[in-house]
């Protein structure tokens, strides 16, 4: 106890040197801050979401082979997202990175592209959550969206009542998720399956108009692409971490190692327990039929299992998203910051941070998911796009300051030599990444380049002349350290 409380003094102190003041509450240790990156991850979510759709798009080998690939990339911006977040272990993480590495405006572009990305994924997290929901009670249309208004509400509600319950739900999230995952993998491989280990390789199949395979490939790293986004969550809660210099970056990195191998397992067993592949395509949901192989119990208690995941994944958006908000704020980059920032003294919460990403959120969904299911999908993609975007902005000014030598004050996490090409390798594979989603909506594109374009002008024409970004600059950290 003694020595938590001694980290805790020091991770305040190091705070000082930011310029901030220790408002949030230092309740999480080192496994929950793992676990809510891991469940933002949230592998049932991601696989159970659009599975049948990437393999239409791909066949096996696009969910096989592709996973692995996307595995890959991601652990690259991990790694370097882990530096970060040991150097700089503040509330907000990318924007502030961003703000200190680059200059206000660099912070501020960083903090609306990614509070979009969070917000969309808020959106479409719960929204999926609701649609589990609903084929378990068989609600109608307009059941539907109050089942989504309340999931989102209890999200909202525990997030503003505690943060130390917020933590330890995503402990047993994390939990069940991995024996979950592993129990139905486990499952599928022992009582259902039907192909040989070659069939994960099987190329050709697509259901494409124009036929092109290679195409349909890149469509289905969809899969591992929405679902691994969020795992900077580790890094946004670092004021409510213990030894948060240490515990992030670890958080981070860990929790992508551990979706890679749980994710790429019940791939395998879901593909693997395929009997036949375009009957099953065409008929859809082909996650859901191969689980009727293990019976109706176990089919059920699988669902199961996938909904209180995609809760728990949704849960813990919000708590980033609030966090990056409440970041922002602080050093007055959002309207009504005065009141955004405040954190309530009773709970160490951010509450109103909390509310308008909730909103905000619910407000997205509703207005996009009557209109059509494909600009649900779109709203997916940009998600996507949009947090790969502000992942590669601070990492990439990051290599940039390493070079000219104006950032020297590294964290214990740290990658050596290796620091600056791993930077650019990540910088290229969230290029990659929206390349990749482009392919799977085209729409997408055009519409986060409409927001970045939007967001440009008003930069320019509103923004700049007065954001100044965080009150303690590089330079002066830098020395600030020193002494």
């Amino acid at each position: 106890m003694k020595a938590t409380r001694k980290r805790d003094e020091e991770a305040a102190k190091e705070l000082s040197r930011f310029g901030y003041a220790q408002e949030l509450v230092r309740s999480m240790g080192g496994f929950s801050t793992f676990a809510l990156s891991f469940s933002i991850i949230s592998v049932p979510t991601g696989i159970f979401s659009i599975y049948t759709q990437c393999l239409k798009s791909g066949g096996p080998a696009g969910v096989a082979l592709g996973w692995p690939i996307v595995a890959a990339g991601t652990m690259i911006v991990a790694l370097a997202m882990a530096e970060l977040a040991s150097a700089f272990p503040t509330a907000g993480a990318l924007y502030h990175w961003s703000a200190l590495l680059g200059g206000p405006g660099a912070g501020w572009f960083t903090a609306m592209v990614n509070l979009v990305g969070q917000v969309a994924a808020c959106g479409a997290i719960d929204l999926a959550c609701a649609q589990t929901l609903q084929v378990f009670f068989q609600t109608s249309k307009g059941g539907l969206y109050a089942m989504f208004a309340l999931v989102l509400a209890s999200h909202a509600l525990v997030n503003m009542v505690s943060v130390r319950l917020v933590a330890w739900l995503n402990s047993f999230s994390a939990t069940v998720q991995i024996v979950g995952v592993l129990a139905v993998a486990g499952g599928l491989l022992a009582f259902a399956r039907a192909q040989p280990v070659a069939f994960l390789a099987h190329t050709g199949f697509t259901t494409r108009p124009d036929g092109v395979w290679v195409l349909g490939f890149a469509q289905a790293s969809m899969l591992g692409l929405w679902t691994f986004t969020g795992y900077d969550a580790s890094a946004h809660v670092s004021e409510e971490t213990h030894d948060p210099a240490r515990a992030a970056p670890r958080g981070i990195v860990t929790a992508v190692a551990v979706s890679a191998i749980a994710g790429w397992a019940i791939i395998a067993a879901i593909t693997l327990a395929i009997r036949d592949l375009p009957a099953e395509v065409e008929a859809g949901s082909v996650e859901l039929h191969v689980l009727d192989a293990l019976g109706a119990r176990a089919a059920t208690a699988t669902m199961a299992v996938v909904a209180s995941a995609m809760w728990f994944c949704g849960l813990s958006s919000i708590t980033s998203s609030s966090r990056t908000l409440f970041a922002f704020a602080r050093d007055h980059g959002f309207p009504g910051a005065a009141r955004v920032r405040l954190v309530d003294p009773r709970h160490g919460t951010p509450r109103v941070a909390i509310a308008i990403v909730s909103s905000a959120a619910w407000a997205l969904v509703m207005c996009t998911a009557p209109v059509s299911d494909a600009l649900v999908y779109s709203i997916t993609v940009i998600a996507t796009m949009a947090l790969y975007v502000s992942y590669a902005v601070p990492i990439g000014l990051g290599a940039i300051a390493r070079r000219a030598g104006t950032w020297t004050h590294r964290g214990p996490w740290q990658l050596g030599g290796a620091g600056v090409p791993l930077a650019w390798a990540a910088v290229a594979w969230s290029a990659c990444v929206c390349v990749l989603s482009s392919y799977a909506d085209p729409l997408s594109i055009a519409i986060l380049g409409g927001i970045v374009a939007a967001l440009a002008a008003l930069w320019f024409l509103n923004v700049r002349g007065r954001f100044r970004g965080p009150e303690v600059t590089l330079a002066a950290f830098e020395r600030r350290a020193e002494d």
